[in-house]
């Protein structure tokens, strides 16, 4: 896909959020269930994106990562989670390459009590299949 038709399909996709919210047409998806790629990445381009929390490595990071992306990594997260300030309530998704370091950092997040974790389908490897966007 050329980077233009792939901008053209990024800004459709977050059209089409902002009227589904405005005319109140799409439900929210329910907390803690998992977030498809082409949903986050037209919510980054809304600029109506959750937390989007990378629990790779730095290096994995460093190498390219989400639009908006924080990286903590999955071993980190239990000893730096009361410094990321986050609201029990607070929509977080979660990545990693290929999703069991996420689930790891999910428990670590439903065990503080945040209740609206969710996992990105396919974490890091779909997202670069999909071609979607990356810092």
């Amino acid at each position: 896909m050329t980077p233009n038709a792939r901008t053209l399909r990024l800004a459709l996709l977050a059209l089409a959020v902002l009227f589904a919210d405005a005319a109140g047409a799409e439900e929210a998806a329910p907390a803690g269930s998992p977030i498809g790629g082409e949903e986050l990445a037209a919510r980054i381009a809304a600029g109506d994106a959750p937390l989007i929390l990378d629990v790779r490595t730095p290096a994995e990071f460093e190498a390219g990562h989400l639009p908006g992306a924080r990286n903590v990594p999955h071993d980190a997260l239990a000893d730096r989670l009361p410094a990321l300030g986050l609201a029990p309530d607070a929509e977080i998704v979660v990545h990693c390459h290929s999703g069991r370091r996420a689930s790891e950092a999910e428990q670590v997040l439903r065990e503080a009590g945040h209740t609206n974790v969710r996992d990105l389908t396919g974490h890091w490897q779909a997202w670069r299949r999909a071609e979607l966007p990356t810092e």
